[in-house]
């Protein structure tokens, strides 16, 4: 049986890069120096597209497929795919969602309590020798017993206003309207009005058009010189003129974030704050995600070869 052929968008992990080879016909996009004539080359035999979230499959690249029957997305977030490019043609598009679930969020409320705390400083306190020369590292922020807003309460939303009950702090949330399985958690609506009650602000929402920089000047203003903005979604929900003028002005008191527009080479500017926790978007980065997420990729594609239902369909 002929294999099916694949664009591979983007490298993966050896552990899923194996498979993948065994089981299909894999055409390497991102080794080639000359994109647009590779494309030209492999695209007539392209039936499946296997792509990052970052990464996705923008109008051009599905256009140069015209056999494409599926997109398999490893990670969460699919706003990088052209869905309307993908609809018109009934090309079905997958993701990742769930098995990174949990691994995200961990990542968020360690974010909150790193930058809180001032963990980055206080251990280059000790390793630098400020705590012996100098005494005492400066004191820091309370997290326990404050309020959280969540900007989205989703799959990961509401697996980071869980682990947040248990730290005391009184949770609301934001979403397109109140969630059955919020018991206890003050639903509000307007963004503004979340982020004023919030001393921690966490932006867990998915990426649209619809939600692209709803994290504005407002939400920023209202979440004050003494709140915290953590961001595990999409760069794209967050503003980040509006974020770093009030980064540096001192409108907002902090922020911590693990994606950035135009990453990974962020703005510059980022680097210069010192109320910035900055991180690589790796809070899907562990090694037991990593092979869940790549098996989910690797299932899919098969079940849709062999005809059988998809495990994780978005479009």
């Amino acid at each position: 049986m002929t294999k099916p052929h694949i664009l591979q968008v983007g490298p993966y992990p050896e552990w899923d890069q194996g498979p993948l080879d065994a089981s299909f016909h894999m055409h390497r996009y991102f080794e080639a120096v000359d994109k647009a004539a590779f494309l030209a080359d492999v695209g007539p035999q392209i039936r499946g597209i296997a792509t990052r979230g970052e990464l996705g499959a923008n109008a051009a690249m599905i256009a140069a497929c015209p056999q494409l029957e599926v997109i398999s997305v490893y990670g969460v977030g699919y706003d990088a795919v052209d869905l309307e490019a993908a609809r018109a043609r009934g090309i079905r598009v997958t993701n990742t969602p769930d098995v990174l679930t949990n691994d995200v969020a961990d990542l968020g409320v360690a974010m909150m309590l790193v930058q809180s705390r001032g963990m980055i400083g206080a251990e280059a306190w000790v390793r630098d020798g400020s705590w012996a020369a100098k005494g005492l590292y400066p004191l820091q922020r309370r997290v326990w017993g404050k309020r959280a807003g969540v900007l989205g309460l989703g799959r990961i939303g509401f697996e980071v206003a869980k682990r947040l009950t248990g730290f005391d702090l009184e949770i609301a949330y934001s979403d397109v309207g109140p969630k059955e399985y919020a018991k206890g958690w003050e639903y509000i609506a307007d963004p503004v009005a979340l982020a004023a009650r919030s001393d921690f602000l966490f932006v867990t929402l998915a990426a649209s058009a619809a939600t692209r920089h709803i994290v504005g000047s407002e939400v920023i203003a209202a979440l004050g010189p003494s709140g915290m903005l953590i961001n595990i979604s999409r760069a794209s929900n967050i503003d980040e003129d509006a974020l770093l003028a009030a980064l540096e002005d001192g409108t907002l008191g902090s922020a911590a974030l693990d994606v950035f527009e135009g990453e990974p080479k962020l703005n510059p500017r980022f680097l210069a704050l010192p109320n910035v926790l900055v991180q690589p978007h790796h809070a899907s980065g562990t090694y037991e995600t990593r092979q869940a997420m790549g098996k989910l990729v690797r299932d899919n594609l098969t079940a849709h070869f062999a005809g059988q239902p998809l495990l994780t369909q978005v479009a």
